[in-house]
């Protein structure tokens, strides 16, 4: 039933056209930073790598777009229900808010996965002119899944709490730009609890190649917070209904 509601969710974003407008606007942005890293790369007299010159760059411009459109796309997920006053109906199926909640989750990451296929194909190119570090390259592709996958949870939560899309954009853009500065103390303290919170302090260490348990533990709990976060205030909602 999950995946039923997933493949659901997904045709009904692909009908509309923001989601078409987002895929293009970014393929599109990508091309464009691709090409002038690439000719930066070449032109440069004592270059490092191609992927460590050009790869992280263009993750790194992921993560800033993600920040802005992840909002845009989760924000309708629950709250438009709540305002057409569908919810009820939601409630009643024969199905768990678990699996009402995982199925509209994984639509979203899937629609996102999109990106990093369209992302990642772009330096894969260079195998034609010149060698690749694949582990630098696999590194950057998991830390962005596990990234697009925390904002989603969060994005998708902040749409439990409202029935005005534009306000669970906005709830859920001031949520994820509140966990990167939660990096600034980093830069005068050093490293510290308050650091190790920032959602954009884990991603760095992929950008770097670096591939600790960690930092995906630290995903997979966000992820998993914010989704049983969102189950709860269902739940509550369809009891208090």
């Amino acid at each position: 039933m999950i995946f039923t509601i997933a493949a659901r969710e997904l045709r009904s974003l692909f009908l509309s056209p923001l989601a078409w407008i987002i895929l293009a606007v970014m393929t599109l942005v990508f091309g464009i930073v691709f090409d002038i890293s690439l000719a930066a790369y070449s032109q440069s007299p004592l270059p490092d790598g191609a992927t460590a010159s050009i790869v992280p760059g263009l993750y790194e411009l992921a993560m800033v777009l993600l920040f802005f459109i992840v909002p845009m796309i989760t924000m309708r997920l629950f709250s438009e229900e709540r305002r057409n006053q569908s919810l009820p109906l939601l409630f009643s199926a024969p199905v768990s808010m678990t699996e009402i909640v995982l199925g509209k989750y994984l639509a979203v990451v899937a629609y996102l996965s999109i990106m990093v296929v369209t992302l990642t194909l772009m330096p894969l190119s260079m195998m034609l002119g010149t060698s690749i570090d694949f582990g630098l390259l696999f590194a950057n592709i998991i830390g962005m899944v596990l990234l697009l996958g925390s904002f989603t949870a969060i994005g998708l939560f902040m749409s439990t709490l409202t029935q005005v899309p534009a306000l669970a954009a906005i709830l859920a853009f001031g949520a994820l730009f509140l966990l990167w500065l939660l990096k600034l103390p980093a830069y005068w303290f050093g490293e510290n609890a308050v650091s190790y919170l920032s959602i954009a302090s884990h991603y760095e260490n992929f950008l770097k190649g670096v591939f600790s348990s960690a930092d995906v533990m630290y995903y997979i709990v966000v992820i998993a917070l914010f989704l049983v976060f969102s189950v709860r205030r269902l739940e509550a909602d369809r009891l208090g209904g």
